[in-house]
Formats: structure tokens, C-alpha cells, sequence
């Protein structure tokens, strides 16, 4: 029964080998169907005067990838960040520098999923209201791919569009590290790990990369 919530102390002794080790266990509980039984009531109450995450999670909107369901982790576990197609921007960075230097989360997940949505539509070049901005923090990843698969380069080529899944959260990355001195400063000291991962819809498994 998970009742106890992550303390300042327990935050800090953890590494992000540990923290890594943990969501990717609960994910085998989740694909296996053998989730932990939660105390809510003893977590929220527990939580009311402060949290300590041990990660934030960078995801899709998408509904089939509840995060902390996908993790089996429960209130205080992880700060999840939430954007179409799991992009970095100002204010995603903003949060996932909160989440790390000030709230001393260990680990940065850029999670990915199967058969995203909003990568199809970057590869099909949508053009539709705000969704045409949106959709140009994803165009990287297309071109990328469109050297490294053959066949039709849109979104009927499922080769296409999972090899532009995988290149969107790596390149993610790469910018997150480059746009953000503070979390590339803690990635070098060893204090936090910024690391990826593609959800299958198919398996409910985290494939990591």
C-alpha cells in the first residue's frame, strides 16, 4: 500500500539511476496489470504543506497516456509537463527548471508515445490556427526522418511516423540541454539525468531510447 509520501529527505537520497529504475518498474506493473493499492486520502493530507517529486515527466496531451497511470505512481511521485507532440518551449523549460533546481526532482523523461497525433500531423504539414505554430517544434524531427526512411514521407508510412516519434524526443532533448544552462549544469554534475522514452499504446509498455 503506498500511503507515504516522498519526504525532502527521501527525495535526496535518491540518485537518477534510482529514480529511472522506479518508473520504469512501475510501468512493468502497469503492463502487467498489477498496480500498487494507493491511500489518496493519506497522500493528499500528507502533501498539503509541501511536495518532493523525484521526476518530471515531459509528455503528450494525448488520453491514453495518463502518466502517472502508465508510471503506477501516485500524488507528490512526479511533476508532470503536458504539451501536443512533448516539445520544449519557454515555458516548458521554466517548469522543468522548477521542477529540478528549485523543487530537486532527479530525473527529466521526454516521453514520447505510438501513433502521436500531433507528429502525423507534422508530417502531413497541417496548416490550422494556433495548431501551425505549434506543429513547427515537431518540423525538425520530420526532416530528420524524411533522410533516414524510405517510401511516403507523411503519415499513412507508420515507419515514417514512429521513426519522427523517436527523432521529436531526441531532438527535444538535445534543445532542452541547449536551451537550458541550468538543467545541462545539473546533467554534467551528476545531479539530475535527462533521459527519453516512447509509450507503445499497442503494449502499455515505455520503450526507452
Amino acid at each position: 500500500m503506498k500511503n507515504i509520501a516522498i519526504t525532502k529527505d527521501v527525495q535526496t537520497s535518491l540518485s537518477p539511476s534510482n529514480v529511472l529504475d522506479d518508473l520504469l518498474d512501475g510501468n512493468k506493473r502497469f503492463v502487467n496489470n498489477n498496480m500498487q493499492a494507493v491511500d489518496n486520502s493519506a497522500l493528499v493530507s500528507q502533501t498539503v504543506g509541501g511536495q518532493f517529486p523525484k521526476a518530471v515527466v515531459l509528455s503528450c496531451i494525448d488520453s491514453r497516456v495518463p502518466v502517472e497511470t502508465v508510471l503506477d505512481q501516485a500524488i507528490g511521485d512526479v511533476f508532470v509537463a503536458r504539451v501536443a507532440g512533448n516539445f520544449e518551449n519557454t515555458d516548458i523549460l521554466g517548469s522543468l527548471e522548477y521542477s529540478c533546481k528549485v523543487a530537486g526532482s532527479k530525473l527529466i523523461l521526454v516521453l514520447g508515445h505510438e501513433s502521436c497525433g500531433a507528429v502525423k500531423a507534422a508530417c502531413d504539414g497541417v496548416e490550422l490556427g494556433n495548431i501551425t505554430d505549434m506543429l513547427a517544434n515537431i518540423l525538425p524531427a520530420v526532416k530528420q526522418s524524411s533522410d533516414e526512411v524510405d517510401g511516403e514521407l507523411n503519415s499513412s508510412n507508420k515507419t515514417f511516423v514512429a521513426k519522427t516519434v523517436e527523432n521529436n524526443v531526441k531532438l527535444t532533448i538535445e534543445r532542452i540541454r541547449e536551451r537550458s544552462s541550468i538543467l545541462k549544469e545539473m546533467e554534467d554534475a551528476g545531479d539530475i539525468k535527462i533521459v527519453g522514452g516512447v509509450y507503445m499504446l499497442s503494449s502499455g509498455k515505455v520503450e526507452m531510447l
